[in-house]
């Protein structure tokens, strides 16, 4: 049986989609990237924001036309869009023939062996509110390039955001085991992957549930002692501000496989919307961290995302944003227009802004940080840096793309390469580059003679397939 999947959303999602994936390679199924070519298809969802939704159904109902047009069969529906409207995709999208939650990944291969039995084809129903959590011996196909994976750490939150959906559908926190982690990292680095990036949507609360204390502080140093035959890349994503303690930064200082990089979303500045958020802290609090973060990790490069636009967000409000913004002075910053999920807290909230008014905020918002980006980049001329060679741009064949430990993959700028000394780059080298012009968020630079190579037939990882 041939299985075509499309994986939608964040990274976290992107594991997802990989476990269910490997589960069927391990059953012996095919997994293909054409659709027309496959007999079951599944549209693993994301429904974090409206636009999201959005794209959620509008890929099903692209996906739906395959069955018209096409060899395959079904059509399954999984991930976070199932959590949050089941019900609803039963009654008003009928194309679908199967629902898979975010607890119910272990579902796949029976529910893709019956739905390609046909009609008559029904897969035992699962316990959408059992909390799943692969682990280092769950079969999994990596989609990602051959040269950098994601790690998921942990799953769930506890954190009470009045914005956030995700803890009604991914359900309270719990942390892999320790080994778990380490095992699976050893294994990837062993088959060529070059950086891991561990996720979450809390890793820095990664095994406060087993009673450990700074529990991923301790994970970092012993991912950054796994032997390796070339240098290594490890770091993590989605910190939660209070849990960034001294020792975690500590750590990140000390071992030179920790990349130094933060990315810590913030979410606002105002004392009074964060207070709203159910998130405390201050501008003045963020801005006292960030010194102390600078300070003990020298050239640490810090990532955010802020909402614009939260409900009873004034004027006043937004313009102390902007002044935080342009004193914090961040390496990269995202920006997302305040979106009002019908099941958030913040649903029920007085003060709604225009989105009018949100887009122009969320415009202003990301003006100043283009500036503050241009100039740091500029002042990056010159220099000489470590970076991840990714292989030829996508957008021409004239230049290569590459990736400073500075920028995270698929969220931040990029670093192209206009001319190499020595050998031509290969995927997967770490070598360095000096930098020779500047853009507002991408450099350009040359590529160093270097004496790492990538084997001619380096190992992929696992299984890869592009989706």
């Amino acid at each position: 049986m041939k299985v075509g999947f499309v994986s939608l959303g964040c990274p976290k999602n992107l594991v997802d989609s990989e476990v269910m994936m490997g589960q069927l390679v391990a059953k012996g199924h095919e997994l293909t990237p054409h659709p027309d070519q496959a007999d079951v298809l599944v549209v693993n969802t994301c429904s974090f924001i409206d636009p999201a939704k959005k794209e959620s159904v509008d890929t099903i109902l692209e996906m739906a036309e395959y069955k018209r047009i096409g060899r395959a069969r079904k059509l399954i529906v999984a991930g976070c869009l199932v959590e949050r409207y089941r019900g609803d995709i039963r009654q008003e999208l009928p194309e679908v023939d199967a629902l898979i939650g975010t607890n119910e990944l272990d579902r796949i291969v029976d529910l893709c062996e019956a739905m390609a039995e046909g009609p008559s084809g029904e897969a035992a129903p699962g316990n959408p509110l059992e909390p799943y959590l692969y682990h280092d011996l769950t079969p999994r196909v990596l989609a990602t390039p051959h040269h950098f994976a994601y790690v998921k750490i942990a799953e769930g939150c506890d954190h009470p955001c009045t914005f956030c959906v995700i803890p009604q559908y991914r359900g309270k926190f719990r942390s892999r085991r320790f080994e778990s982690v380490i095992s699976e990292a050893t294994r990837l680095f062993q088959q060529g992957v070059r950086e891991i990036n561990l996720i979450g949507q809390d890793t820095t609360c990664f095994g406060e549930d087993f009673g450990l204390t700074d529990g991923l502080a301790h994970l970092l140093e012993r991912l950054a002692q796994i032997d390796t035959p070339h240098a290594k890349w490890i770091r993590f994503l989605y910190a939660y501000p209070n849990k960034v303690t001294q020792k975690l930064l500590d750590t990140i200082a000390l071992h030179p496989a920790l990349v130094k990089y933060i990315d810590m979303p913030l979410q606002h500045a105002s004392a009074r919307v964060l207070k709203r958020m159910k998130r405390g802290a201050s501008g003045e609090i963020f801005l006292k961290l960030l010194e102390r973060i600078r300070r003990t990790i020298p050239g640490v490069a810090v990532r955010t995302s802020l909402i614009a636009g939260f409900p009873g967000e004034t004027a006043g409000d937004f313009e102390e944003l902007c002044q935080f913004v342009q004193a914090a002075r961040f390496d990269n910053l995202g920006v997302f227009a305040y979106s009002d999920e019908d099941t958030s807290a913040s649903y029920a909230l007085d003060g709604k802004v225009e989105g009018r008014i949100i887009q122009n905020r969320k415009r202003r918002l990301m003006a100043i940080q283009r500036k503050i980006a241009r100039t740091r980049n500029r002042g990056l001329v010159g220099a000489e840096m470590p970076v991840l060679v990714e292989g030829l741009s996508k957008e021409t064949d004239l230049l290569w793309e590459a990736r400073m430990p500075t920028q995270a993959p698929e969220i931040d700028g990029v670093t192209l390469v206009n001319d190499f000394e020595g050998a031509e780059p290969r995927p997967g080298e770490i070598r360095r580059l000096r930098i020779t012009e500047a853009h507002d968020y991408d450099v350009v630079g040359t590529l160093l003679a270097s004496t790492e190579r990538v084997p001619q037939s380096a190992p992929a990882p696992l299984i890869h397939i592009a989706i």
